[in-house]
């Protein structure tokens, strides 16, 4: 019996923890931005937190979830305030790499009101957290990143 509790708890942590590192797209097949997390909330509360499909918006192709409709109705009123640069792909990569990079909902920086995502999470065996490097050279990143962009996109 203690085994079994054991084992159960070990696979509990394993799925928890590759949930919590787990990268998606910016922008999926189905048209879904950011894995469905709220762009609003990352500003308002400085929190990733998952939203709905209940209370959507689509701006072109593409749809944001919301986590309540204050925050939809926020993002309607005003999406080019809450909209992540780089249309969502991971900000180091783009900045330093001149590449899209998938990202990680969860690892976020505000930086002059505006929102950046990164990769976090395994890359050939070794776990990336690219929010890390960024912030050692914020000031440089945030400088070339739309010239960057604007060559890759």
């Amino acid at each position: 019996m203690k085994n079994l509790k054991l084992t159960l708890v070990v696979a509990f942590i394993a799925l928890f923890s590759n949930g919590i590192f787990a990268q998606v797209d910016a922008i999926d097949k189905t048209g879904l931005a950011i894995g469905g997390y709220d762009v609003v909330s990352y500003h308002k509360n400085n929190k990733a937190v998952k939203g709905n499909a209940a209370d959507s918006v689509k701006v072109e192709k593409t749809t944001y979830y919301f986590a309540s409709k204050a925050n939809a109705n926020a993002f309607k009123a005003n999406p080019k305030k809450y909209l992540p640069q780089v249309n969502g792909y991971c900000a180091w990569g783009v900045a330093e790499k001149d590449s899209k990079f998938s990202i990680n909902p969860e690892t976020f920086k505000i930086v002059d009101n505006k929102l950046y995502l990164f990769f976090n999470g395994d890359f050939n065996g070794t776990q990336v957290n690219t929010l890390e490097i960024w912030n050692k050279d914020e000031a440089k990143y945030v400088k070339i990143i739309d010239k960057k962009w604007a060559m890759i996109k």
